[in-house]
């Protein structure tokens, strides 16, 4: 494989890995890694007009139409990571959660930061445009999830509306789905390997994709700062969700008799002490979110060195 495209490879595996973890878009990744707009710009070219070319001309002038090389090396990375690691991340999150959660924290405070230093702040608008994008994905973290026993038209719309808030940094498509209550099925799907379900819920996803992307163009064409902004403020507000220390008020019993945190608020972790009698691990989980920043510089150079 060519050098830039296992580069997009492994980028694609970093966008798959932040994708199973709820709280976490793999569009913070895409943007960090420098594929971002590389993304938008391919997936936006998928048009019956470059269909038309598969029998007009041939194949291969509609493979380079929509940039085919680079989505594949992409799509391969982020299935390959969505197969081989979600069966570790369930068990971290399950055994580790204060520290995982840390990790990431640290991971998007640090993608925020990175983003807004992007971006032109010196205008009124893009500092509205950020307070605007944070407050919405604040609202948006702080909802409670459903439970339902989700039907294929149940999976394949909640495989459109998420897909939509993948491709957005800082709304985590897993955090989307966890809300619709259809996270624990289309996890257990792609363990199980259950083709019937996977298949319906990718359908959603890609009919909501290729949707989405054309709007998320236009804007970044037309209003790039705010729009930069915007996503950036998506990104602080959903800090909220990572917070590591949370105090669950309510619980809520699934479909299958297992009892999960329904309402949950953030928390000192001197407080979290006092009402969990837990350990807050305050010294270890500093170290992971400084661990998660540094994730970041190192997903940022290494996109230098494979672009090279």
């Amino acid at each position: 494989m060519d050098k830039k495209y296992l580069g997009v490879f492994f980028r694609g595996m970093a966008m798959g890995a932040a994708d199973i973890v709820p709280g976490v878009s793999g569009g913070t990744i895409a943007l960090i890694t420098g594929v971002y707009e590389e993304l938008l710009s391919s997936l936006t070219s998928i048009t019956p007009k470059s269909l038309s070319l598969i029998w007009k001309e041939s194949p291969s002038a509609f493979w380079q139409a929509i940039n085919g090389t680079f989505l594949v090396s992409l799509l391969l990375g982020i299935v390959f990571s969505l197969i081989s690691l979600s069966h570790l991340l369930s068990f971290l999150i399950g055994q580790f959660p204060i520290l995982v959660w840390s990790f990431f924290f640290g991971l998007v405070a640090a993608s925020g930061i990175w983003l807004m230093r992007q971006c032109s702040m010196s205008h009124w608008q893009s500092w509205l445009f950020l307070l605007l994008g944070t407050a919405v994905a604040w609202l948006v973290t702080s909802g409670h999830p459903m439970d339902v026993d989700p039907g294929y038209l149940m999976l394949f719309f909640s495989g459109a509306l998420a897909i939509c808030a993948m491709i957005l940094p800082g709304i985590s498509g897993s955090f989307i789905l966890l809300l619709l209550g259809v996270y624990a099925p289309v996890l257990a799907a792609i363990k199980g390997l259950d083709v019937a379900t996977i298949a319906v819920f990718c359908a959603g996803c890609a009919v909501g994709l290729l949707s989405f992307v054309h709007i998320l163009s236009y804007l970044l064409g037309r209003f790039h700062a705010q729009a930069l902004a915007l996503l950036t403020g998506f990104l602080f507000g959903s800090l909220n969700a990572l917070w590591p220390w949370k105090h669950v008020l309510e619980f809520y019993t699934s479909s299958k008799g297992i009892e999960k945190p329904l309402l949950q608020v953030n928390v000192l972790p001197s407080e979290y002490l006092q009402l969990t009698q837990q350990d807050p691990l305050l010294i270890l989980s500093v170290v992971c979110a400084l661990v998660g920043m540094v994730t970041v510089l190192g997903l940022e150079l290494g996109s230098r060195s494979t672009d090279k």
